[in-house]
């Protein structure tokens, strides 16, 4: 079953593991991780041949990636291997789900469709997920495999990374959000490894910023201080020893901590705005030491244009700072003059020299922002034998990304030779499979081992790999680079010891609720918009039957006559100050005969923004009062979850669990009714509906129309009449 492949020792060892227990696989970049999941694959799929594999990645691009290596070394019909993204409807995904057997996806959308049950992780034998060391949080992967290890008749997971992070803590929530049991590590010093592994050379390029960076950087530093001990007169800034982002970090969790108790005196609420001030100056000073003048320049550009018409304080008091104004005077100076960072003069000299000792071959140039890797491109496009091209994520709020259809694309291309020089973001950093790469170049040095240890993996697959980092003295680009040398060397004595110190999750039994058939399951309709929310997944968790729809009132509906509106605090009090808060309860009382309102949060209702108490306490008592509704507060989304399961159970006990939406309304009016109906078909909606009883009289009129006839309507097209056609003709499917 499997072609054109020969394991290696290490990788048959490993998958005997696999083959017993949930197995997480630390291997090199490089090492053929993919393939101990063919090897699992093909052998779940001899033991359950019906079953389902499914393997989730985090982009796209990676996904894609993964279905070619399985076509590649598994003799499978190809017609039987998909790829889910995002970008297939839901509709579709659930057709193809039913006729495929190994199935590669993403796992934001699959999320969704095993919260709508569009899916069925029943069947399935086999769940990888590549790069592992994602499911902590609220991510993807820790939802899905919580529900896997829930449904499916004979569940085996498998994860895949090649760094899991630097401490046992880390790594441990990571194996037990993937309910693993078992982990099988090698390190490039491992004897059944190492003869597998190349050679890295690394060098480092250090430049020394000039003086009149210097003179901007002693600036942005004396604003700096300035705020930071305008806070310790405060007695709220003890800790900040360097003034480093870390601590600048800490001390603003430990502010919002305050606030959200309750505590916003004048001193609290002053240093949350000065420490706002020193996070945008220390942006600045990082732009300004490992990026070059236009990055700074366009950045220190958007904050005084911000200045202009914002009424935030923070950013207001920034701009009248006589430093920062003055290192934004020198910047615009500097930008004119077209002065830039010196590692790009010693980038061009680099990729000069690589092309005239090799010119067929191939380099990736990593830079942590996108200014940046377009600055770059212009600075080098010019160079003799250099082609390069710009490999950036999705588009952001300003226009600026490439589409997961357009990155395959510049990847092929960069493969195929048409481009020898990949400009990257972190995008690249995530297991993309770049036959041979001469160079990795890095612009800056990272923090963070994880990313350090993925870029540096993008060569020395096939040969000698080789690195360039660029390095400017005396900055915090030296600290970055120590800081990474030091996890990653952490992480290397953490994964020696691991299977020793980690405290894997024991195997529980199963729920008897899995398998009792009379287990009474309560249905709960989801607006759309909700998709991904805590409360959805916990009530997925307690195994409501959810169904998501476009809701045009309400959050939840849980019966035909409860609709429910959830707001957390915030919310609550920010559309109490802009005036929605009325109208959505206006509409929710029209639509419900027991409307229900929850507010959601521990935070203090009444010290939510600037608003006096008697306001909110006069919103309260309009909603209970004015308008019926009772209102629930609940501490987060679990108790959420759990408050609307004790509605819905409570609803549904003594009357119909078979209820729908359309059912979900006030007593209407004859017309009201009949527009009802008719808007009910497909893609037809209230305003077509009306044009159609307008013309045809009756609803009777309208479902015995042909196709022409309905097409003869102002707003129906091919589509609607088809649509009309099909739901009136077409048999039922019991």
């Amino acid at each position: 079953m499997l072609k054109n492949f020969t394991p290696r020792l290490y990788q048959e060892t490993i998958l005997s593991t696999c083959a017993e227990k949930n197995c997480l696989v630390v291997l090199p970049t490089g090492m053929g991780k993919t393939a101990v999941a063919v090897m699992l694959a093909k052998q779940r799929l001899s033991n359950f041949p019906k079953s389902r594999i499914l393997l989730l990645a985090p982009t796209k691009p990676l996904a894609k990636q993964h279905l070619k290596t399985f076509q590649d070394l598994l003799d499978f019909d190809d017609a039987k291997m998909v790829l889910f993204t995002g970008e297939i409807p839901p509709a579709a995904r659930q057709k193809l789900w039913k006729e495929a057997q190994i199935i590669f996806s993403t796992p934001q959308g699959l999320e969704n469709d095993v919260i709508s049950r569009k899916i069925d992780l029943k069947d399935v034998s086999l769940l990888v997920f590549d790069e592992a060391h994602r499911a902590v949080g609220d991510y993807a992967y820790v939802f899905i495999a919580k529900q896997y290890n829930k449904l499916a008749d004979f569940p085996k997971l498998l994860a895949l990374t090649a760094s899991p992070g630097t401490d046992v803590e880390k790594i441990t929530d990571v194996c037990n959000n993937l309910f693993i049991d078992a982990v099988e590590i090698r390190t490039d010093s491992d004897p059944d490894v190492v003869e597998y592994v190349q050679d890295m050379n690394i060098k480092w390029v250090k430049v020394d910023l000039p003086p009149t960076f210097l003179k901007i950087q002693k600036l942005l530093k004396n604003c700096l201080k300035s705020k930071i001990s305008e806070i310790k007169r405060y007695g709220l800034g003890k800790a900040i020893m360097y003034n480093s982002k870390r601590e600048l970090l800490a001390l603003q969790r430990k502010l919002h901590a305050k606030m959200s108790s309750g505590q916003q005196d004048f001193s609290v609420m002053k240093c949350v705005s000065l420490l706002a001030e020193a996070m945008k100056v220390q942006h600045g000073l990082e732009l300004l030491e490992s990026q070059g003048i236009s990055a700074l320049n366009s950045y220190l550009q958007r904050i005084f244009s911000e200045a202009r018409t914002t009424k935030v304080k923070a950013t207001q008091n920034l701009v009248a700072d006589v430093h920062f104004k003055s290192a934004y005077v020198l910047t615009q100076k500097l930008f004119d003059a077209g002065v830039e960072h010196p590692k790009l003069a010693e980038v061009k000299k680099t990729l000069k020299s690589e092309f005239e000792n090799n010119p067929s071959g191939k380099i990736i140039l990593f830079t942590q922002y996108r200014d940046s890797a377009s600055k770059v491109l212009d600075e080098i496009k010019d160079v003799s034998g250099v082609f390069p091209v710009v490999f950036v994520g999705q588009a952001k709020k300003n226009g600026s990304g490439l589409s997961q259809k357009k990155q395959m694309e510049v990847l092929d291309q960069f493969r195929d030779g048409m481009f020898n020089v990949l400009i990257a973001t972190s995008v690249a950093e995530e297991g993309l499979d770049i036959p041979k790469v001469d160079l990795v170049m890095f612009y800056e040095p990272l923090p963070s081992a994880i990313r350090t240890i993925q870029r540096r993996g993008r060569t020395g697959r096939q040969d000698k790999g080789r690195v360039v980092v660029f390095l400017a003295k005396n900055t915090r680009d030296e600290g970055y680079r120590w800081s990474s040398f030091h996890k990653e060397k952490r992480m290397h004595r953490v994964l020696k010891d691991l299977k020793n110190k980690l405290q894997l999750r024991k195997d529980a039994q199963p729920k008897l609720a899995r398998f009792c058939d009379d287990v009474q399951k309560v249905k709960v309709f989801a607006d759309y918009r909700e998709k991904g929310s805590g409360t959805m997944k916990e009530l997925c968790d307690l195994s409501v039957d959810l169904k998501l729809e476009m809701l045009d009132s309400a959050d939840y509906v849980l019966s035909s006559r409860v609709g429910v509106e959830i707001k957390n605090v915030k919310d609550f009090v920010d559309s109490i100050v802009d005036g929605r808060l009325l109208g959505q309860l206006k509409v929710l009382k029209e639509k419900f005969e027991r409307p229900v309102v929850i507010i959601e949060g521990s935070e203090d209702l009444f010290s939510m923004r600037n608003v006096h108490p008697n306001a909110i306490r006069g919103m309260l008592a309009t909603i209970a009062v004015s308008y019926g509704i009772p209102v629930i507060q609940t501490k987060d989304f679990k108790d959420t979850a759990h408050t609307l399961l004790a509605m819905a159970r409570r609803e549904q006990e003594n009357n119909s669990k078979d209820f729908s939406l359309h059912s979900c309304k006030k007593p209407l009016t004859l017309k009201e009714q009949q527009e009802y109906i008719v808007s009910a078909l497909p893609s037809v909606g209230p305003s077509a509906a009306k044009e159609l009883l307008k013309h045809f009289k009756s609803v009777k009129n309208v479902v015995n129309a042909d196709e022409k006839e309905l097409k003869e309507v102002n707003k129906v097209g091919d589509k609607i009449a088809k649509g009309i056609r099909d739901v009136v003709e077409q048999e039922y499917d019991q």
